[in-house]
């Protein structure tokens, strides 16, 4: 009897895993998801994985097959996203409301994914509610295989670096003063690697580290710097850049970015700083960088950083660029895609406004307030479902009304070449992120966005990743090749603003249904909604 269970497991667990590449590693995770007590800034609450805060570290290489069972023990609905990870092919498993439905309280489920063509340096995070103000993230690294050439040393060391600001209310508080119409106040800190003070990274004096830092904030831009250290830029979500030196850098809620620094300093230890940009009110949080022969505490004062300064940010924006001699996931360089002398099908333009809807504040995109459906879009497009979704819901462009609610879906066709601008018209630092997708940043300024704005794109060595900041008053333009069918979370990473509307999905579309295009349905996919009671295919 036993034999024949553990047949019936290894032939079911066969079947889960034979949609992906057979012939690249697994790597398995099993993760128990509970509410736990941790102090960050004096008060208890927390999301914890395996009792974790931050959750546990993703270490994965270029290809690799990673096999994650989340354990939900939350008393509520449960999902988690994987910022940067293309799924490609694969949008059922992104981890979001419009493509996946919620692990329910005390289940189980278990993602498939497979990092293909990537490197670098990302993070994942819980999705759904305001969950995200209350833990539940960690960074994910995937590693280039052996034999593609890295631009730089092997590190001594290699670092996830987590930082974001944070709130001494739980996340149902939070959730409930959305939910009642008002905007949230200003965060009450900032956190390093879960702690508000105290976070430690040790060095031996001469050698190189890695830090791998991502901002898994809710709305606040940071500025990161070390005292008496320089930060050399090598990668960002995935790309390998020109290798800039910072004394310090500016980390838009929801970026990944990669430095070296080199511990060629007197023995002691010095300060890590983190502190808000463009806010009236600066928060700060301090770590140490501890020398291993350390000969003293930190000392002297905490070093200053930029603090409302746009064009200083702007500027250093403008400065992180490709890499084009340096091999990406793949051998060949990373400048042999050409993308300047590709000319675009389409130009969508996007511009996020705030308002009231009902005596209630929302936000939009194109004067479109999205609110989820009843059934994730992309199982209700799978098993073709009326009444979920209306392709077209929101235009190519601003529309100048006011704000309406819709369940937002744009469509798109597969491989086509597209750009994108971003207008924010409103004083805040914008960060705008896409599911699925890295795009290349060609073009920010201030004032408003024309035709005329493309003699001034970046078309040879633009940064090409997954989310870009906006400026005040400023645009974003970026292109994108749409090389990967499925329904993309298009959102703002102000997660306020995310949670009350700015977003919506691109529906990338084919009508092949070859595997060479997309996967069908996961076997063990949860079915919720309208959807409730269909099969997805027999194990």
């Amino acid at each position: 009897m036993v034999k024949g269970t553990v047949g019936a497991f290894l032939c079911v667990s066969l079947a889960l895993f034979a949609i992906v590449a057979a012939d690249d590693p697994y790597r398995f995770f099993t993760w128990n998801v509970t509410y736990g007590t941790i102090y960050p800034l004096g008060v208890p609450q927390g999301i914890l994985i395996n009792g974790q805060f931050p959750g546990p570290d993703i270490y994965s290489v270029t290809n690799d097959n990673l096999i994650i069972s989340v354990f939900n023990s939350l008393d509520e609905p449960f999902l988690i996203s994987w910022d940067g990870v293309q799924n490609r092919r694969n949008s059922y498993e992104d981890g979001v409301w419009g493509t996946t439905c919620p692990i329910p309280p005390g289940k189980n489920f278990t993602y498939i994914l497979q990092v293909k063509d990537q490197i670098g340096s990302f993070y994942y995070f819980p999705s759904l509610g305001f969950h995200k103000a209350a833990g539940g993230f960690g960074g994910i690294r995937i590693l280039s295989r052996p034999l593609i050439p890295v631009p730089f040393a092997t590190p001594a060391n290699d670092y996830t670096v987590l930082i974001g600001d944070w709130y001494k209310q739980n996340h149902t508080a939070l959730k409930g003063i959305l939910d009642s119409g008002h905007k949230l106040p200003f965060p009450d800190g900032v956190l390093i690697n879960g702690r508000g003070s105290g976070a430690s990274f040790t060095v031996e004096q001469g050698k190189t580290y890695r830090l791998r830092i991502s901002n898994v904030g809710l709305q606040n831009s940071l500025n990161f710097r070390i005292q008496g250290h320089t930060l050399t830029l090598v990668e960002v979500e995935g790309t390998h850049t020109l290798q800039s030196t910072y004394s310090s850098l500016d980390v838009h809620v929801g970026q990944s970015y990669s430095v070296l620094v080199t511990a060629d300093q007197p023995p002691k230890d010095y300060y890590i700083v983190v502190s808000t940009r463009f806010t009236s009110q600066v928060l700060t949080s301090t770590g140490v960088l501890h020398y291993s022969n350390s000969a003293g505490p930190v000392s002297g004062p905490i070093p200053g950083g930029p603090t409302i300064e746009i064009d200083w940010s702007l500027n250093q924006a403008r400065s992180v660029r490709m890499n084009l001699t340096a091999s990406g996931p793949r051998p060949n360089p990373q400048g042999s895609y050409h993308y300047g002398l590709i000319n675009t099908t389409r130009t969508i333009r996007l511009q996020n406004s705030a308002g009231q809807v009902n005596g209630k504040q929302r936000y939009a995109v194109n004067s479109v307030s999205f609110i989820p459906a009843d059934t994730p879009l992309k199982i209700a497009d799978y098993f073709n479902i009326g009444g979920v979704f209306r392709v077209g819901s929101i235009s190519d462009n601003p529309t100048g009304g006011g704000i309406y609610l819709d369940t937002s879906v744009m469509g798109a066709d597969y491989r086509a070449f597209i750009e994108i601008v971003f207008e924010n018209p409103e004083d805040i630092v914008q960060s705008w992120h896409l599911d699925g997708y890295n795009f290349f940043v060609v073009g920010m300024d201030g004032g408003t966005w024309s035709p005329a704005s493309r003699s001034q794109y970046n078309l040879r060595d633009a940064i090409f990743r997954c989310t870009a900041q906006v400026y005040p008053n400023s645009w974003t333009a970026i292109y994108v090749a749409l090389d990967n069918v499925g329904m993309w979370n298009l959102r703002s990473e102000f997660w306020a603003r995310q949670y009350l509307g700015q977003q919506f999905y691109l529906r990338v579309y084919t009508t092949s249904t070859s595997l060479r295009d997309e996967y069908p349905i996961p076997k063990n996919a949860l079915l919720c909604g309208r959807a409730q009671g269909r099969r997805t295919r027999p194990l």
